[in-house]
This record gives structure tokens, sequence and C-alpha cells, in this order.
């Protein structure tokens, strides 16, 4: 795996989180880097010692693919370098990050090559992430097993059906921008009340990080970890009362159904 040639096509916010993860795993491997702007990618091959390319370069010469692009520029973005993968005696493992982009549509456009749709978050750019991911029709245990070694160094990953990808997608994926509402909203509380912002935003976030890690690590039901908190007639009871009348389990909910556009 040290000597493996990865390439990175899409070097946004996502794709450059993985390209982050995968050298903190593989320090000596060669990483090729792409994006429609030119200046991002050679920014992010100059910070992680990589080498900007272009598409075709990716596709000739790497032995994993991620797609990083939008959506809407996947079918593109396969269709352009499926002329160079044609020609390859053997195929590379292509990894998609891209949201409703299903299996059959990547593997219908891919050339054979071996497919794997991922929903990878943002804390994976420090090693805190959860990444989802499912393997296509021509995918291996071997391109699992590949799949985990690269992106070790980035969190949890966790396979799951299909079927099941992005709805929970919306949890991991789009679950950050909830929580980061839910910290400025603790720290504005604690600033209100006299404590300085920087120290209002690390006690948030240090709290939450706490208290998440407590439920998934003990495996108690929220409620139950909820319920230890709350003293008969105290503070914290006081404030849970306040947030069940404005709402913040039906919020949440409609949250996760308006992201998965079941609302």
């Amino acid at each position: 795996m040290q000597n493996q040639k990865i390439g990175f096509i899409g070097a946004g916010n996502m794709g450059g989180a993985l390209a982050r993860a995968v050298r903190r795993a593989l320090p000596d491997a060669e990483i090729l880097l792409s994006n429609r702007r030119v200046e991002k990618s050679r920014a992010l091959a100059e910070e992680i010692g990589g080498k900007a390319a272009a598409n075709g370069e990716i596709a000739e010469e790497c032995d994993t693919i991620f797609l990083g692009v939008k959506p809407y520029l996947i079918r593109p973005v396969l269709e352009e370098i499926a002329p160079v993968l044609a020609k390859r005696t053997e195929q590379p493992l292509i990894i998609s990050m891209a949201a409703r982009i299903t299996l059959e549509e990547l593997e219908s456009c891919s050339g054979g090559a071996p497919m794997v749709r991922i929903m990878p978050n943002t804390p994976v750019s420090i090693g805190k992430g959860v990444t989802l991911y499912t393997l296509g029709t021509s995918a291996d245990d071997s391109c699992r097993d590949r799949l985990l070694s690269l992106l070790s160094a980035s969190g949890s990953l966790i396979e799951i059906a299909e079927a099941q990808i992005d709805a929970a997608g919306v949890v991991s994926g789009c679950g950050p921008a909830f929580v980061d509402l839910f910290l400025e909203a603790l720290a504005d509380g604690a600033v209100y009340c006299g404590v300085p912002r920087e120290q209002a935003m690390e006690l948030a976030a240090e709290m939450t990080a706490g208290a998440a890690a407590l439920a998934a690590e003990s495996k108690v039901h929220p409620g139950v970890l909820k319920d230890a908190v709350c003293s008969p007639g105290g503070s914290t009871i006081r404030g849970v009362r306040k947030l069940e009348q404005g709402g913040l389990r039906s919020a949440v909910i409609e949250a996760i159904l308006a992201s998965t556009g079941k609302e």
C-alpha cells in the first residue's frame, strides 16, 4: 500500500479533508490532485506533499481514484476519464463521495472499474470523522481492505446497505452543521451570562465531545443519560423544559427529514 498512487478528482472541502487523512495513513504514498480551480489543487498538493495533475493523468496512473466533485459533475467526469480507463490492463478502485448518485449510476459509466460509495463528514480532517461506505457489484473484499487502509486515519468507517446510505449520511454528514448551530447557541447563552466568548466556545465544544463519547461508549440510551443529570427541581430539568417548549427534538427531526428530502 505504501507505493500506491492515489488520485483525487476534486480537491474541495471534503476531497481535501480525505486527502489529508490518506496522507496521515500513508505518508509515503504518491498523491495526485486535480480540481476545476487549479490553484486549489496546487495549494493542497503543496500542503500535503502531493502533485497537481489533470483528470486524465489521474485516470491513467492511479490505483485508487477518489471522486470529490459535486453530484452533477460525476457523470461528466466519469465520461471524460472512461476512454483512459478502457486502455488500462488493471482497473483502479473508484471511490465516489457524491450524495444520491447510486452505484448503479456510477457503474453505468465507469467502464467496469470497481466502485465504492462513501459518505464522509468534515471531522475526517482531524481523524474524528464518520465515513459510511457501500461496495459496488464488482468491488470485492480486497477493495474493502484497501478502503479501510486508505482511510484508517480518518476516524470510524461503517459499512451500510446502499438503501440506507443517503438517510444515514444526513445524520453523519449534515449532522456536524446541526451540532455547530447548537454549539454556537450554547456559547451565546454563556456569553449572555458573562462568560468570555473564547472560554464559552471551549466549554461548549468540550462538553459536547464528552457527552457524545459517553453515549457512544456506554451504549446507554440518551434519555437515561439525560435523566442522570436532571435532579428533581434542579437547574438542568428547568433548562430541559425550555428546550422542550422550544421544540428542540421536533426541530431536529424536521431538519433530518428536510435534508433527506422526505419533509
